[in-house]
């Protein structure tokens, strides 16, 4: 997928970035990956997002990622730990991982005021 930035100069995208891929991530090319907890993700969610908690992240993430190598971009309210998530998911071989910067807050604020903050 040629729109997805180099992973040896960034480990982060930004929301725009990430909207811009919508059709890709509608598609199944590119996984969608929430991190947030249960409680979190019942107040709102992304499109085609699939919640792997970052307190079960190490148990649930291989068996969401399968075998299928597909790039995926992770999300959590600000962004942090969806970084620590995209840095494990790296250190264990899925190089095509990204965290969206700014999480689903900065989603709310640039992308679709209709996502709930909280």
């Amino acid at each position: 997928m040629s729109d997805l930035p180099d992973p040896d100069t960034t480990m982060e995208m930004s929301v725009e970035e990430v909207s811009a891929l919508g059709p890709a991530i509608a598609a199944g090319d590119l996984l969608l990956l929430d991190c947030r907890e249960d409680d979190e993700w019942r107040i709102n969610r992304l499109p085609d997002a699939r919640l792997v908690p970052l307190s079960r992240f190490a148990t649930e993430a291989a068996s969401v990622l399968g075998d299928s190598g597909k790039p995926c971009i992770i999300y959590c309210h600000h962004g942090m730990r969806s970084l620590r998530a995209t840095e494990w998911l790296r250190s264990h071989g899925h190089r095509q991982a990204w965290s969206m910067k700014g999480g689903i807050h900065a989603w709310s604020e640039h992308i679709d005021p209709e996502v709930p903050k909280y």
